[in-house]
């Protein structure tokens, strides 16, 4: 599904070019579950952003299912975003104004989905991830694991091929982080790769495989097991 080669992500500091990702070759295959981990400025956050296609490589090739996508202009990549990738970050970014049945139907919106099908769509959402009775509740009335829901809801309401989550338990305390890791790992049974940005062993336990970055490389690819 996921094919970068020789991937490398540069920025100007002063009057230097430095390399913050540097030749990664990396495939993650349809269905897997990986969390990528690393210290404070390894660069995983930039692989997280080249992979959802948030930002470009300086060079080499990203491959998202066979189509070569490293040089596409943004307004490709925001069509590749919202067709086949979902996200939830450690904050939610709700839109405070909304329910969380219109922040879950946003995408939908973009993607010029009819009225009736987009709030069919984003209650079925909901339900999954156990919000039926919360749909009309504005965001600052729900509680953190909530909010995470909500968020979880508006990533699969498109029903994308990949979800990625960066510190999506961050935020969250130890009883509902449990919670949230446990529907990603549904998710991931249902089908969807699923790709979780953390610096906590406990939320790279549920996972499949975990990739360290360290110094821009990946320094080890751990292939075991590991789910609860």
């Amino acid at each position: 599904m996921i094919q970068l080669t020789q991937i490398v992500k540069s920025y100007q500091i002063g009057k230097e070019m430095v390399d913050i990702l540097k030749m990664i070759d990396l495939t993650i295959e349809q269905g897997e579950s990986i969390a990528i981990m690393g210290p404070s400025g390894s660069g995983k956050s930039t692989l997280m952003n080249i992979i959802g296609c948030l930002d470009h490589p300086t060079s080499g090739t990203y491959k998202l299912d066979g189509q070569d996508i490293s040089n596409y202009q943004e307004v490709d990549l925001a069509r590749v975003r919202n067709q086949s990738i979902g996200f939830v970050f450690q904050q939610f970014h709700l839109l405070p104004r909304l329910t969380a049945l219109k922040n879950v139907e946003l995408p939908m919106i973009y993607s010029g989905i009819p009225k009736k099908e987009r709030v069919e769509r984003a209650e079925k959402a909901l339900i999954k991830v156990g919000l039926e009775d919360r749909m009309g509740q504005l965001p600052n009335a729900l509680s953190g694991g909530q909010k995470q829901r909500v968020a979880i809801a508006r990533a699969i309401v498109n029903e994308p091929k990949l979800i990625l989550a960066d510190e999506p338990t961050g935020a969250l305390d130890t009883k509902t982080s449990t919670t949230i890791m446990e529907l990603f790992g549904q998710l991931n049974e249902e089908g969807a790769t699923v790709i979780t940005v953390t610096h906590e062993p406990e939320v790279a336990e549920y996972a499949q495989r975990t990739i360290l970055v360290r110094d821009g490389i990946i320094v080890s690819s751990a292939h075991e097991v590991r789910g609860r």
